[in-house]
């Protein structure tokens, strides 16, 4: 344990942190495999409408410095890809 005060309160200020920051990340996470999980079940009209949602979270992660905003981009890209390759297989 810390010894002084301020290191007490960082203490106190990084736990409350690291468990904000876990429930964005979770939340993020879920919103993703929504939009994942309705693509594979063939449900394009829900996927498009659950992608706005999942975009807003990551943007929002990203925003809050829970993940770099490079991996928001490439997070994005990922959705929108598995989407248009879904509507159009043949390329």
């Amino acid at each position: 344990m810390p010894h002084s005060l301020q290191r007490n309160k960082r203490l106190r200020q990084a736990e409350k942190q690291r468990v904000a920051n876990r429930a964005r990340s979770t939340r993020m996470k879920t919103e993703i495999k929504r939009v994942l999980r309705l693509v594979d079940d063939g449900d394009m009209d829900g996927a498009k409408k659950a992608l706005p949602e999942a975009f807003r979270r990551i943007d929002k992660a990203a925003k809050q410095r829970v993940i770099h905003k490079n991996s928001a981009g490439h997070k994005k890209s990922l959705l929108a890809r598995r989407i248009n390759a879904a509507e159009n297989p043949t390329g």
